[in-house]
């Protein structure tokens, strides 16, 4: 049975649900890995490895969903909230501009007091000012957006399109099923809302990142069903960029557990590869797992490294640590015999850097 799966990734054809969950469960972490980098091999055969230069930009802590694998948020009127100025986010993406950054992803967390003008007065001042490419605002804070307004999300969507929104980064997906979803965050955006924002994004004409963070009680089924759910939407839309898997970091959460290491991360990285047969691209979360395990992650069906990510406050709150400037990244990527590329928010090529 294991060979007869892997004879049909080999040959370009797509696994079903539970072909997957037998290729998971009987083939090593080698052959998972082999099986992931062929299909990398035939979907960039330049043997490029490509990264954007950007920052996060986390608005606001402030949040009313109170999920349990988050260490990031605030509730209103805790001492440690805070919600940045508009001259604090303009500091911030000069000094991103002046490191040769193209995109700001801005996410926060649902701010009672944050209406749909707000973010449309940042988002057109930010467009007035700045060359960059707003990647911004989760699904799940375009749904808050929707639900404060009264308003379809399609219209919440168009309106801050108009204000400067370019495309929407995956957050809030964590596993999209909703036994899980209910456990670690019963106030959050469904499954089906999900999937109706990025549905009706794309829709539009807007690209987006899905993500998976596992490691929150799920069970294997149910991480090959979050895949499922966007190998679906792809299908149906073309609008995904990238697909980018993570470890969950239980540090200071309530929900708390053990972090996935670097195996698991592997294993489940080579397996998105496989069955997401219709993403263009895969990226490595060297911000979870390190340097070493995303180099690593190269060989086991990743072709992006994701961003510089000059800033980064969530997954840090939760207890992650790992840093890397744009010369560590490069330094990885020629290390590992690929030739690093800068990249937009569309993978088109602004900068090829000279191979290892």
């Amino acid at each position: 049975m294991k060979e007869t799966i892997a004879c049909k990734v080999l040959d370009g054809e797509r696994l079903n649900f539970h072909e997957a969950e037998h290729l998971y469960q009987e083939a090593g972490l080698l052959e998972l890995g082999y099986l992931a980098n062929r299909v990398r091999q035939k979907l960039h055969p330049e043997g490029t490895v490509t990264f954007v230069v950007d920052r996060n930009i986390n608005y606001t802590n402030i949040c009313v969903n109170a999920c349990r694998f988050c260490a990031f948020y605030r509730l209103p009127g805790d001492p440690e909230g805070y919600l940045l100025s508009r001259e604090e986010i303009g500091r911030k993406i000069e000094a991103t501009l002046a490191a040769g950054g193209t995109q700001i992803l801005m996410q926060g967390g649902l701010h009672p007091d944050l209406d749909l003008a707000w973010f449309e007065d940042l988002f057109s001042w930010i467009k007035s000012r700045y060359p960059v490419t707003l990647h911004s605002l989760s699904p799940v804070e375009i749904d808050d957006l929707a639900r404060k307004e009264g308003l379809p999300v399609a219209e919440v969507l168009q309106r801050l399109k108009r204000a400067g929104l370019d495309s929407l980064p995956g957050g809030g997906a964590e596993i999209l099923v909703d036994r899980v979803r209910n456990r670690v965050s019963p106030k959050k955006t469904s499954t089906a809302r999900w999937l109706e924002v990025m549905r009706t994004a794309h829709a539009l004409g807007m690209k987006s990142t899905a993500t998976m963070v596992f490691g929150l009680g799920e069970t294997m089924a149910e991480r090959i069903a979050h895949l499922e759910a966007i190998r679906q939407l792809q299908d149906e839309t073309g609008g995904f960029t990238a697909f980018i898997p993570w470890s969950f970091q239980p540090g200071n959460t309530d929900l708390g557990g053990e972090e996935a290491g670097a195996c698991e991360y592997l294993r489940i990285l080579a397996l998105s590869r496989i069955y997401l047969d219709n993403f263009p691209n895969i990226q490595v979360s060297w911000v979870t797992q390190g340097t070493k395990v995303a180099q690593t992650a190269l060989f086991f069906g990743a072709n992006d490294f994701g961003s510089t990510m000059l800033e980064e406050n969530v997954v840090r709150a939760a207890g992650a640590s790992f840093r890397a400037d744009q010369e560590e990244i490069l330094r990885c990527i020629r290390a590992a015999g690929f030739r690093p590329a800068q990249r937009d928010n569309e993978y088109h090529i602004l900068r090829y850097y000279e191979a290892g």
